[in-house]
C-alpha cells in the first residue's frame, strides 16, 4: 500500500487519538519540503556574497599577508612566491600583519599574487551569479568553486600552522586545529555548496535545452 503526499496532508484519512498530531507533523514536514528551491537560492546567494566579499579583501594588505603560510607551504601554489617557505616564519610569522615586513612581502610577491587571486575569486562568484540567465555559465563557476574548495582543504595537509603545535602543550597535532585550520576546514561546506549548485545549474540548463533526464546515466528517482 503506497501513501501519497496528498494522504499525508489529509489527517482525516487516519483514525485514532494520534491522527490530529500526525496531520500536524506531516504538514510541518510538507512545508519544509517546499523550501528546497528557496534553499538552493539562499545557498547560491550565500556563495556569491562570500566569494565577492573575500575576493575583494584580497586587495587589502592584511589579507594578502594573512594567506602567506598557506601559499608558501602549498606545492600547488608556492611557485607564485619568490622567497622560500621557511623564510616567512621569521619575516612574517603566521601571516600576522606587520608594517615592518611590508618590504619583504613586496619582494616575495605577496601582494601581486593576492591581487590576482582576488580577481579569480570574484570572477568565480560572478560566474555563479549568472544562474538566472545563463545556467551553463553558472555551472562552470560552481565547478571552479569546487576546485578552489578542494585546493583550500589541501592546506590542512600542507600548512603546519593549521594545527596546534608544540609537544610541550597539553594538546597538539590532529585533531586539534589552530585558528588557520579552523578557517580552512569550513571549506567543507563551500565544497558541498559548489557541488549542489553545479548540479542545479546543469539541471536547469538541460531542462531549458529540452534534454530529457531519461537520456542521462543517472536518470531515475532524484533525492532533490
Amino acid at each position: 500500500m503506497s501513501t501519497s503526499v496528498q494522504d499525508f496532508a489529509s489527517p482525516s484519512k487516519y483514525v485514532g487519538p494520534a491522527a490530529s498530531n500526525y496531520g500536524l507533523f506531516s504538514s510541518v514536514y510538507l512545508a519544509a519540503a517546499r523550501l528546497d528551491r528557496f534553499g538552493f537560492a539562499m545557498l547560491r546567494l550565500g556563495a556569491i556574497v562570500v566569494l565577492v566579499w573575500i575576493g575583494s579583501l584580497k586587495f587589502a594588505n592584511y589579507e594578502a599577508e594573512g594567506i602567506v603560510p598557506f601559499v608558501a607551504n602549498s606545492p600547488l601554489m608556492s611557485f607564485f612566491y619568490h622567497r622560500p617557505a621557511p623564510e616567512y616564519r621569521e619575516q612574517n610569522s603566521a601571516g600576522v600583519p606587520n608594517i615592518a615586513n611590508h618590504e619583504w612581502n613586496e619582494i616575495n610577491g605577496t601582494y601581486s599574487f593576492s591581487h590576482g587571486l582576488g580577481v579569480v575569486i570574484v570572477g568565480i562568484g560572478l560566474l555563479i551569479a549568472h544562474h538566472g540567465v545563463r545556467p551553463q555559465i553558472a555551472a562552470v563557476g560552481s565547478f571552479l568553486l569546487m576546485l578552489m574548495a578542494l585546493t583550500t582543504l589541501s592546506f590542512l595537509i600542507t600548512t603546519p600552522e593549521a594545527w596546534v603545535s608544540g609537544s610541550s602543550k597539553a594538546v597538539h597535532g590532529f585533531p586539534f586545529l589552530a585558528l588557520p585550520g579552523l578557517l580552512v576546514v569550513k571549506d567543507c561546506i563551500m565544497l558541498g555548496a559548489a557541488v549542489v549548485t553545479m548540479a542545479d545549474s546543469a539541471r536547469v540548463y538541460l531542462s531549458a535545452t529540452g534534454v530529457s533526464r531519461a537520456t542521462s546515466p543517472s536518470s531515475g528517482k532524484s533525492g532533490w
